[in-house]
């Protein structure tokens, strides 16, 4: 019998033992949730929470997001996994306590380091983990997956096939202890006589392969929840220790190249362990963000990611309260305290806004494209001889044939009369289709089209401005959701420019003060008609 055909005679066996053909309409409940479970961690999860808190686990779009994560992780397909989420929001229970007890399920000789910077913590969802394995449903479908012993330390157990969780802080000891297993080699153990990897029957395994998952070759993986506490992450000595802690220690408690490593953590700092990781290997770290706030990609319209954690309402409070501290760890887009360019803007209110003769000098000003890495910056407003009320923004890395009619809607939908736009770089020709849109397309005559050559360096014309732009620059009150790409552009640049960053955004606003300054005008920008 060839392969194929084995494969549909155990599909046949399965079905069989499944489906009681002798009574039609019977089913092996236990035969059919096996396999459910077994080939859905969502599924899984569901069903031994329900089991274990005796009430549902709801399933949010984040969740979802996890669970093909760590899917990935399962079949081979991801070995460095970072996900990022803020505190409350099941990450804990879903990475480590469900993830975990699954993985023994579908191979009881999986080796699992957990770590944290809390031994009460690891301890306490170690011990989670083995509740989990003990309950009734869990023994009755996953039989091979029973503990050594049912009693003992949290801190390290057994499985009756030999695996095993070591749970410890990162400032434990980890040495003597190994994540994963060693790789087999295939013909090497054939001469041995064979090493059967499989843990349920043939049938089960085939069938699981058939449909695409991996069929019980996961041997483990290194997990860490947490490595720092939120307190300590602003000490530097700290952060380092935790870093060098990983790459010196932890890094290497693998006893297999394809053993995973997985990091589940709140951002608390630039140069948290997440951030040193993607500074130092770009590119290796598969990572899944999840601010607590989404931004629809299309429309730009703002949502709560878990609704019933949060509604948007009380998201927005809660980053009006501390602004640093959401962004940080709600967020997940740590920003700096220190070496920060901007402090903080003024705002005013819509009720505040110039009207009538006061508001006759509608401006605006563009700053285009350099490369293909940077994007357009436009900004229209309203200039007096105090103040600049900033009234839109255009800010985005689309294509010119995206951002020259967006820019004419923006121009004739906030009644500029000058616009001016800065001519390096193909800013001459980006001028004349927008002008061009607006003329043609519009029928609008009323904004005059300007170019420019800047000829001042950047980062200077933005270090030197930058009190004055704080001063005389006031930005409409919830900016920050309105506009937020440029609002997180704009408040994370630095003064000391020691990573590459861009400057799109402030020199945009710059050039904004600039128009702004009478003597800015006559000495910094050099105009073309």
């Amino acid at each position: 019998m060839d392969k194929k055909g084995g494969i549909m005679d155990s599909l046949k066996t399965m079905q069989e033992r499944a489906l009681d053909t002798t009574k039609p309409g019977t089913v092996n409940p236990k035969e059919l949730l096996q396999l459910e479970l077994l080939t859905s961690f969502e599924k899984y999860t569901k069903c031994l929470f329900k089991a274990q808190y005796h009430r549902s686990f709801i399933v949010a779009e984040h969740h979802k997001k996890m669970f093909e994560a760590l899917q990935d992780v399962v079949d081979g397909k991801c070995k460095r996994l970072i996900i990022n989420i803020a505190p409350r929001y099941g990450k804990t229970e879903l990475v480590i306590k469900s993830f975990i007890s699954w993985c023994f399920a579908l191979n009881p000789k999986c080796r699992f380091l957990h770590l944290s910077y809390s031994d009460i913590l690891v301890n306490d969802n170690s011990e989670t983990i083995r509740n989990i394995m003990q309950e009734e449903l869990y023994k009755t479908l996953f039989p091979n997956s029973g503990l050594a012993s049912e009693k003992g330390s949290a801190k390290r157990w057994k499985t009756k096939a030999g695996g095993e969780l070591y749970a410890v802080s990162t400032q434990g000891q980890v040495t003597g202890f190994g994540a994963g297993n060693v790789d087999i080699d295939p013909e090497l153990d054939k001469l041995d006589g064979g090493n059967d990897i499989f843990v349920f029957d043939d049938h089960v395994n085939e069938v699981l392969s058939m449909i695409g998952v991996a069929t019980n070759v996961f041997q483990g993986a290194i997990v860490i929840d947490d490595p720092i506490k939120p307190e300590d992450a602003e000490s530097d000595i700290v952060r380092e220790r935790i870093n060098m802690r990983f790459e010196n220690t932890i890094r290497n408690r693998t006893n297999s190249r394809n053993t995973p490593i997985i990091i589940i953590m709140q951002r608390l700092h630039e140069h948290d362990l997440c951030g040193y990781l993607q500074e130092i290997e770009p590119g290796e770290w598969t990572v899944l963000s999840l601010p607590v706030i989404q931004t629809d990609p299309i429309t730009g319209e703002e949502h709560a990611l878990w609704p019933m954690k949060h509604t948007l309402e009380e998201l927005y409070k809660m980053r009006e309260i501390n602004p640093l501290v959401f962004d940080t760890q709600y967020m997940q887009d740590p920003t700096p305290k220190e070496g920060l360019m901007y402090e903080g803007f003024r705002t005013y209110k819509i009720e505040e806004l110039p009207t009538g003769n006061k508001a006759m000098q509608k401006w605006n000003y563009t700053d285009t494209a350099d490369t293909g890495a940077d994007s357009l910056s436009s900004i229209c407003f309203i200039n007096t001889p105090e103040y600049c009320y900033v009234t839109d923004i255009l800010f985005t890395d689309a294509p010119m044939e995206v951002t020259e009619p967006k820019q004419a809607q923006m121009l004739a939908r906030n009644q500029t009369v000058d616009c001016l736009i800065e001519s390096n770089n193909g800013g001459r020709g980006y001028a004349r289709n927008v002008k061009k849109i607006l003329r043609t397309d519009m029928r609008n005559f009323r904004c005059a089209i300007r170019t420019f050559t800047q000829t001042e360096n950047k980062k200077t014309r933005i270090y030197t401005a930058s009190a004055q732009v704080q001063n005389d620059i006031l930005f409409p009150e919830g900016w920050e959701r309105k506009w937020p790409n440029f609002h997180k552009a704009l408040m994370s640049y630095r003064k000391d420019n020691k990573k590459k960053q861009h400057d799109d955004a402030p020199d945009c606003l710059t050039g904004v003060w600039e128009m702004h300054s009478k003597k800015g005008r006559q000495r910094k920008i050099h105009r073309r008609n």
